[in-house]
C-alpha cells in the first residue's frame, strides 16, 4: 500500500509545534477533530508511536483490527488506525512518504540481546521509553497498557515466507505523515534511539510535532 498525498495546512496556523529530541519520549493529547503532523526532519527516523483514548485507556491502538479491516500491512493515505474495540481512532489524510509500518514492534532490552549482542541490553530502547512517558502522566498506566505500535516511517519488508526484515528506511529529510483525530486520543511516542539496525540509519535525530484545529 502507497498512497501519496500532501497538505494544504500552513504550519504557521498551528496551535501547537514543537521540536522533539531524537530518542526520547512524548506525550500529547489531541482533541477530536485536530490534525496531527509528524515531520521526520532530516530523513529515516523511526517515530514508535501508541494511540489511546483520553477518556478510556483500555481502549487503545489496535495492528490487528486496523490491518484487517484496510486488507494491507503498511500504512498510508486513507488508512483509518482501528481500536481494540474496532473503533476509528484517528485516519491518515496525508503523507508524503509512502507507507509506515505496523509489524515490527518497539526496540526493547531483550529484543537488543536476541538480535545484536548480551552487552546490547542496557542500551536505551522504544520499550524503556514508552514506559517513561506513561510514568510521567501519572494515571496509573504501565506494562500492562503496551500493545504493538506504529512505526512511523519505517522500512520493515515482509519477506515471501513471512518473516520480517529491517531495511534501510523509505523517507527523507521534511517527509511526513499528517492524522486526523476521529476520538480524544492520547498519543504516546518513543522517537526511536535505536542505534543497531537501518531504521534510523544508525543515527537517531530530532522530529517535529505540529497540530491544528480541525
Amino acid at each position: 500500500m502507497q498512497s501519496l498525498q500532501t497538505s494544504q495546512l500552513d504550519p504557521a496556523h498551528a496551535i501547537f509545534d514543537h521540536v522533539h529530541a531524537a530518542g526520547e519520549p512524548w506525550t500529547h493529547t489531541l482533541k477530536r477533530g485536530q490534525i496531527f503532523r509528524i515531520i521526520d526532519l532530516e530523513g529515516n527516523q523511526a517515530v514508535d508511536t501508541l494511540f489511546y483514548n483520553a477518556h478510556d485507556t483500555s481502549e487503545s491502538y489496535s495492528a490487528t483490527d486496523t490491518l484487517q479491516r484496510q486488507g494491507s500491512v503498511y500504512l498510508s493515505s486513507g488508512s483509518v488506525l482501528r481500536s481494540n474495540r474496532g473503533n476509528a481512532m484517528l485516519t491518515i489524510v496525508a503523507d508524503t512518504c509512502g507507507r509506515h509500518d505496523t509489524l515490527g514492534g518497539a526496540c526493547a532490552s531483550e529484543s537488543n540481546i536476541v538480535r545484536y549482542a548480551p552487552e546490547k541490553k542496557y542500551m536505551h530502547s522504544c520499550r524503556d521509553n514508552f514506559l517513561l512517558g506513561l510514568a510521567r502522566l501519572d494515571r496509573g498506566m504501565g506494562k500492562r497498557d503496551l500493545a504493538p505500535n506504529i512505526n512511523f516511517f519505517m522500512n520493515v519488508p515482509v519477506t515471501p515466507l513471512g518473516g520480517l526484515t529491517f531495511e534501510d528506511g523509505v523517507s527523507g529529510a521534511g517527509k511526513y505523515v499528517e492524522l486526523r483525530a476521529e476520538m480524544d486520543v492520547l498519543v504516546l511516542v518513543s522517537n526511536c534511539p535505536q542505534l543497531n539496525n537501518p531504521c534510523n540509519a544508525y543515527n537517531p535525530t530530532p522530529v517535529r510535532f505540529v497540530v491544528w484545529e480541525g
